[in-house]
């Protein structure tokens, strides 16, 4: 178990890189997913799979609580077959005007993370609807 919040924080970008190419995300996308600033060269994001943490900024933690939230959802969604999700999110959906999730996601950034985590959990759109 992480002793220190720097190693909560190496643990989750550990664990979201994971996530990240079990979806199949390039490079130059996984910057745009957990908005990194622009000039960040793609060969860099190996030091997060090191012992280097995520910045800690504003933008980065919003990306990082919808990418954990999308993929609690999709766990839950799939319980019996874990690769269903990286299906799912590599699948040109209806809702998504035959997009696929993952390029959504890419293409429209926050929004599109928004957009994609409120499909995949009625508790977060709900929430985001004002509804009381």
């Amino acid at each position: 178990m992480p002793s220190s919040d720097n190693d909560r924080r190496v643990a989750l970008t550990n664990q979201v890189m994971d996530l990240l190419d079990s979806w199949g995300v390039d490079g130059q996308q996984k910057i745009v997913l957990l908005g990194l600033p622009d000039d960040i060269r793609v060969r860099k994001l190996e030091r997060y799979r090191q012992d280097e943490a995520f910045p800690d900024t504003d933008t980065v933690n919003e990306h990082l609580e919808h990418l954990v939230g999308i993929a609690d959802a999709l766990r839950t969604t799939y319980p019996m077959n874990i690769e269903m999700c990286s299906l799912w999110m590599k699948k040109p959906h209806k809702r998504f005007d035959n997009q696929t999730p993952l390029s959504v996601m890419t293409n429209r950034g926050l929004e599109g993370l928004v957009r994609v985590r409120s499909q995949l959990d009625c508790a977060f759109a709900w929430n985001r609807s004002g509804s009381v």
